[in-house]
């Protein structure tokens, strides 16, 4: 009779250390424990050594770290009817663990459902020309209604990068065309413009020569000495008539 009481015994120690072992969970620091009691939302736990009793509460543990996911690339046709291929990465992280595991079934396959589609969704309303010019303003607006949506499952959208915008060979070698001919049309328009303040400076000095004959003279007499410093041999040049006539005038 005494040896089957020790059995009993030691079939009682060994189940109450099996209860409490199973009973003692260790939650890291990034890590919390939403307790159901009989299958009701009790508590959030965590960090550290935490207790659940057996059998008539369960633990879900949900990590609390920034989680860095890839956007599968998304068939985008913008607002100009070009299509693309858009990828992207989305940064976020559980605030709320009772919402993450309570108000939607494996939180992370449902944000990364929502961000494809908001990705299609934002971007489809843009022309090609914003995309690739002003992704910083698409990135915080798709991030802006990511946030918005998923507050509700107690999640914070941090960040939201566009990395790659990919063209098909003909949308690409349009687009070299149209900036080769904006950088022809930049060229012209410099000289251009070039030309006019050249043709102003002119009849601006036309002017001034024009007020003083005597400038005009020795305008004149500078292009000659100019000339006649070139190596070629015969010189034939006009000489104006106000030009002789001041001479003569001064030798008589």
């Amino acid at each position: 009779m005494f040896y089957g009481f020790n059995i009993i015994l030691s079939v009682v120690v060994i189940v109450l250390l099996l209860i409490t072992f199973n009973a003692i969970k260790i939650l890291r620091e990034y890590q919390r424990g939403v307790i159901f009691t009989l299958g009701r939302f009790s508590k959030v736990k965590g960090p550290g050594l935490i207790f659940v009793i057996p059998v008539l509460q369960q633990m879900v543990r949900v990590d609390l770290r920034v989680v860095t996911m890839d956007v599968p690339s998304q068939d985008v046709i913008s607002r100009d009817n070009v299509s693309v291929k858009v990828n992207a990465v989305l940064y976020f992280r559980v605030v709320a663990p009772e919402k993450a595991i309570i108000q939607v079934e494996r939180y992370l396959e449902a944000t990364s459902q929502l961000a494809q589609t908001t990705l299609r969704a934002v971007l489809g309303k843009h022309e090609l020309d914003e995309m690739l010019s002003e992704r910083e303003k698409l990135n915080l607006d798709i991030q802006q209604i990511l946030d918005a949506q998923t507050d509700s499952w107690g999640i914070k959208v941090t960040n939201v990068e566009i990395k790659h915008i990919d063209l098909n060979e003909s949308m690409v070698r349009a687009i070299a065309r149209q900036a080769e001919a904006e950088r022809e049309r930049r060229a012209k328009v410099i000289h251009a413009e070039g030309e006019r303040q050249a043709a102003q400076a002119l009849m601006e000095a036309a002017e001034i020569l024009a007020a003083q004959p005597s400038a005009m003279q020795l305008r004149y007499l500078q292009t000659l000495t100019q000339v006649a410093g070139d190596k070629s041999s015969t010189l034939v040049f006009p000489i104006p008539v106000d030009l002789l006539s001041s001479l003569m005038g001064k030798k008589a």
